[in-house]
């Protein structure tokens, strides 16, 4: 396998190179020529009713105007002007906007522009575009499952853990078997799965209808009665448990940095933790203070971050199963620990980081009063008890004065995460009416720091482009949608349409940023996984970290293309994005930014 990769690799090497110098396909020769001009859409389509913008770009200028042509007949339906962008110009390009709003009939269409024969990719307008990716995501999730793993179908990691900073002794046996490996590596976080949990939640709850039963709890084939993203949601609670032994006790961490030595399959690890390669992982306890058993040391102030919204989940969870699987005696379980969880975030407040060992890189996060928030509403919905709404209307106005990534131009690694402060939300429907405005207004301020920002870059993107900064894209549309879910506001409804479109091909790439979605579109195909690298086989969903700016990108350790850049000839100077496994800090699917993208990608296809 590894040698037909090898070859295939050359091949599409040779054909780049073809094609660039117009031997093969000479309409696209465009991209080794010095005056090339690109067309960036949306690859997956647009609403009739939305707003329809393209983004254009050359070395040399751009004259002239763009038709839209209908795919089907060959025959321009629309003609307009090509507009200058009056953002501040990236480097060494000029850029365009094709503003074809107008064009409303469903249809399968492109875009071309009359001076340089260049056109786009094929796109759709109608309603269908995004109905069933939401199940993709899914698909990603059941990838990263540990335990049982059924898209490799096999067992891992079976003897997680042993403890540190626990209140047993050190190395003591504990079971943290089961959750989700974080990304392209096969560490687990509270720190990320939490909110993971949670975030499936609110997508089924607000979009119940976007979810099917093709799966079973196990994540193989077969309909179980039970929506498959509740089937995930639960290998997420059930892990949360595992962690939650006692009601001071919460493990936030299995396994550290030791787990970086090359591609490996997850049921033969080979890395070492002091108990042999492919055996015992370390369980890190969060105990509110500085912890690392190596280097470096995290710092830490309390544990609330992760007991808030690990209460905000099992709380959720217990509405759910109560209400719609009429499972009273786990409803009840996840209700006991929701309450256990939240009173040790109030004895605890403050928060705790991710571990490193060797390497200075983790997880920085720094916040907390967001996710005691978010735990208070929920709890609140779950029990109705008045200490609860109390809580959550103090520790909303907290997470306020808190800054947020949308106010800033850089931040250190999941700085201020959840990117999105879901209990704002969560604490609206129970709110009184002034502090409804309050939680209204605080949406609206993030968004409108967004927006400024967007207007300095030409596909109006609103995030700095930090490391994960695609979880950022997407953070800032479920805020406009949760924002509209408690206003109906639609004012910034424009705004969020150029932050999807970004996010599946209206960037300087023209890439989606999710594996397989489109099939057939240009998407990450060599990313920086294990999964990829040892069999070959790709899975649906999953959104890889994105673009980096150059600065932060060029400092990065150990990346390290493995073929050219396939992108070099739009690469803008600004932001790095590359489709190539040693890209690790770009190429990276997510297991939180893909759970996390759930809720828009089920709101895109409950317009079907």
């Amino acid at each position: 396998m590894q040698d037909e990769r090898i070859q295939h690799r050359f091949i599409n090497l040779f054909l780049y190179a073809w094609i660039a110098a117009g031997i093969l396909f000479p309409s696209r020769a465009w991209s080794a020529a010095t005056d090339a001009a690109y067309i960036r859409v949306n690859q997956l389509g647009y609403f009739p009713d939305d707003p329809k913008v393209a983004v254009s770009f050359s070395r040399s200028p751009i004259n002239g105007r763009f038709s839209v042509i209908d795919a089907r007949t060959g025959k321009a339906v629309f003609s307009g002007k090509i507009q200058p962008d009056t953002a501040p110009e990236w480097k060494g390009f000029h850029y365009y906007r094709l503003d074809f709003s107008p064009v409303t009939l469903p249809g399968e269409y492109r875009l071309e522009l009359a001076d340089r024969q260049t056109r786009s990719v094929d796109f759709e307008i109608g309603d269908r575009g995004y109905s069933g990716y939401a199940e993709d995501l899914l698909a990603f999730m059941r990838q990263q499952r540990c335990g049982y793993n059924p898209f490799l179908d096999l067992v891992c990691h079976q003897r997680d853990g042993r403890s540190a900073y626990g209140p047993m002794k050190d190395s003591t046996y504990v079971d943290a078997s089961g959750g989700w490996h974080d990304a392209g590596d096969q560490l687990k976080y509270l720190i990320t799965s939490s909110n993971a949990v949670a975030r499936m939640l609110l997508a089924y709850e607000l979009y119940p209808d976007q979810f099917g039963d093709q799966f079973n709890a196990l994540g193989q084939p077969g309909a179980n009665g039970i929506p498959d993203v509740l089937d995930e949601a639960r290998w997420g609670l059930d892990w949360i448990h595992k962690l939650h032994p006692a009601p001071d006790q919460l493990i936030h961490q299995v396994a550290d940095d030791r787990d970086h030595r090359g591609w490996k399959m997850p049921d033969q690890d080979p890395s070492d933790y002091g108990w042999g390669p492919n055996s015992y992982r370390v369980a890190y306890f969060a105990d509110g203070q500085p912890q690392g058993l190596g280097k470096f040391k995290s710092k830490a102030t309390g544990v609330a971050n992760l007991a808030g919204r690990s209460a905000a989940a099992m709380a959720m969870a217990h509405r759910i199963w109560k209400k719609d699987l009429r499972d009273t005696l786990y409803a009840e379980k996840c209700l006991k620990a929701a309450v256990s969880l939240y009173a040790l975030g109030k004895a605890k407040e403050g928060y705790q980081q991710g571990n490193s060992y060797s390497a200075p890189y983790r997880y920085t996060e720094d916040t907390w009063t967001d996710d005691m928030e978010w735990g208070a509403a929920e709890l609140y919905k779950a029990t109705g008890l008045p200490e609860y709404l109390r809580d959550a209307n103090t520790y909303a106005l907290g997470a306020n004065t808190v800054t947020s990534w949308m106010s800033e131009d850089s931040a250190d690694h999941y700085r201020f995460y959840p990117f999105v402060n879901v209990g704002h939300f969560a604490l609206y429907g129970s709110a009184d009416p002034e502090m409804k405005t309050q939680l209204a207004g605080f949406y609206k301020k993030g968004i409108e720091q967004c927006l400024k920002r967007a207007d300095g870059n030409p596909f109006r993107t609103g995030v700095p482009f930090i490391w994960c900064s695609n979880n950022l894209v997407s953070a800032l549309i479920t805020q406009i949608i949760l924002y509209e879910h408690m206003t109906g506001d639609r004012t910034y409804h424009g705004f969020m349409v150029a932050q999807r479109d970004w996010l599946f091909g209206t960037n300087s790439w023209g890439t989606s940023m999710f594996t397989m979605i489109p099939r057939g579109g240009e998407y990450p195909e060599d990313i920086h996984t294990s999964v990829w690298m040892k069999t070959g086989r790709q899975v649906p969903g999953g959104l890889v970290d994105g673009p980096l700016r150059k600065d932060i990108h060029d400092k990065q350790l150990g990346i390290a293309y493995g073929q050219p850049d396939e992108f070099a000839a739009v690469q803008n100077g600004v932001a790095v994005y590359g489709d190539d496994n040693g890209d690790y800090a770009t190429n990276e699917p997510t297991m939180d930014g893909t759970a996390d993208a759930l809720l828009m990608m089920a709101c895109w296809g409950a317009r079907n």
